[in-house]
């Protein structure tokens, strides 16, 4: 699924922008995303349209409430993530393919924290975009999963539901320098993911004990 696809998948449907309208929509994404890491909750819609060269009415044109857009900045943020699998499967070996995503998960965390007041805007809303997100995540690992084991590099028995679990108890941590504790005990996640692996040329996959798709 190429990253058009994907997005088109994670965003709420709506018909085809103009260029110039979706210029605007892409500025003001960016424009928010850096507002929201830079200041968290007390970005304003004033500031977000300012840093966009955009008319707060602009923005409101595009975005009916301030929830409305963290949660398309989020969207997007998975979006781009979830699109990298095929890329990096073009340039690396599978278990490296797989290490190098597992980073940007954690890369995606850090982000996820630095605009977690925002965030809190919307958990209590009825939105589906954190299961959304959940799901998307699960199966771009289940598509370098699926590749290392065709490949006889990461072992069966795995599906991408199981793992995103793992590494979310790893990027839940809060201790200062938390993210460099990750890096690392995502590289002993990813040594027992290649531990047990089949040789290639041999058949392997999921083994029947493993989680069901």
């Amino acid at each position: 699924m190429n990253l058009v696809h994907l997005k088109e998948a994670l965003l709420p449907s709506s018909r085809p922008l103009r260029a110039d309208a979706r210029g605007n929509r892409e500025a003001l994404l960016a424009a928010a995303r850096e507002a929201f890491l830079d200041e968290g909750s007390d970005a304003h819609v004033k500031e977000i349209a300012r840093r966009a060269g955009v008319a707060v009415g602009t923005l409101y044109r595009h975005f009916e409430t301030r929830e409305a857009l963290v949660e398309a900045v989020y969207r997007q943020e998975v979006a781009e993530l979830c699109a990298a699998p095929a890329g990096l499967l073009t340039r690396h070996a599978p278990d490296e393919a797989l290490h190098r995503f597992l980073l940007l998960l954690v890369e995606h965390s850090a982000v996820g924290k630095g605009m977690g007041e925002a965030l809190e805007s919307i958990m209590a809303t009825d939105s589906p975009v954190f299961d959304d997100s959940r799901a998307a995540m699960a199966r771009a690992l289940d598509e370098l999963l699926d590749a290392g084991v065709a490949a006889g590099t990461v072992r069966g028995g795995i599906d991408g539901k199981t793992l995103l679990r793992a590494l979310g108890g790893i990027c839940g941590m809060r201790a200062q320098g938390w993210e460099d504790d990750a890096v690392r005990i995502t590289a002993l996640l990813h040594d027992g993911l290649r531990y047990g692996a089949s040789s290639p040329g041999r058949p392997s996959g999921r083994s029947s004990g493993g989680p069901a798709r």
